[in-house]
């Protein structure tokens, strides 16, 4: 399932003009029921300040050399956020291809150092196409024991969908499978031609509904910062925050460390957690 950037660019911007309503944009809404929801494409080029055609054209992927005055133009219609607008120009004005590498999964020992020093909070390294590359002891007690899992399953995409462990995990699982499908979409428009990325995109599309609905939302989101509920099945309800990192000499890794607010029930939780890590890891040694 490589992303073929010509359909992606087309669902991208169906999906934006489908949010648009007319009388939001000062567009007059005409009689009678509209075929499509949101903006038609002439109500969109109208807004753009560019021909139907040259929008048509855009939306149809007959050609990815748009300029970038047109791409402007479109996104200022679209109302695009930074994410959604570097997404635009990305699939429309494409980078030469270049020969697809594996997921980079070289960690610096002195970032995993870092990992273990930090034992009292959460923390991992996420690699590309969500994979996760390393991670400390308390991660692996919050999230799942990675270090039990074959490789190419130690993949945030994989367990959330594909887990049940994960799914019951969280207490909105629907918020989390919308971020990851998101931050994939992101990573997919980034490395098109990556085939392990592909062969990921293909399981989880063949796996049931449930990716399949999500990524038909054609959302978008970086991983930056956030929070989620946790049912943790040993210390119970945690409401923890997370701050990402990427990597300035490897940008396909992100650190990714999960706090809890101060003197707070999960502050407490997450203690207690940290301490059953150590004690059964002296008790397996």
């Amino acid at each position: 399932m490589p992303m073929d950037r010509r359909t992606e660019l087309g669902d991208f911007l169906r999906s934006r003009r489908a949010r648009l309503r007319p009388e939001d944009l000062g567009l007059p809404r005409h009689g009678g029921l509209r075929r499509v929801p949101g903006l038609r494409r002439e109500e969109l080029a109208q807004l753009a300040g560019v021909s139907v055609d040259h929008y048509v054209r855009l939306e149809q992927g007959r050609t990815l050399h748009f300029s970038e005055a047109v791409l402007d133009a479109v996104a200022r219609a679209l109302r695009l956020d930074a994410v959604e607008r570097e997404h635009l120009y990305r699939l429309a004005r494409p980078a030469p291809a270049s020969d697809p590498s594996p997921y980079p999964d070289d960690v610096r020992p002195g970032l995993r150092r870092l990992l273990d020093s930090a034992a009292d909070v959460p923390a991992y390294v996420i690699g590309r196409g969500t994979q996760v590359l390393a991670w400390n002891a308390l991660a692996a007690a919050l999230l799942t024991d990675f270090g039990a899992l074959p490789p190419r399953e130690r993949n945030m995409a994989r367990l959330v969908f594909l887990d049940d462990a994960t799914r019951s995990l969280y207490a909105d699982w629907r918020a989390k499978a919308h971020d990851v499908a998101a931050y994939l979409r992101l990573d997919a428009a980034r490395h098109p031609d990556d085939p392990a990325l592909a062969a990921l995109l293909a399981e989880l599309d063949a796996s049931g509904p449930d990716f399949r609905e999500v990524w038909a939302e054609h959302r978008l989101r970086d991983k930056t910062h956030g929070g989620y509920r946790y049912h943790h099945p040993l210390v119970g309800p945690l409401d923890l925050a997370f701050e990402t990192f990427r990597l300035p000499d490897a940008p396909d890794q992100a650190l990714v460390i999960h706090t809890a607010e101060a003197d707070s029930p999960s502050a407490t939780a997450l203690r207690l957690l940290a301490t059953w890590s150590r004690e059964t890891s002296r008790a397996a040694h």
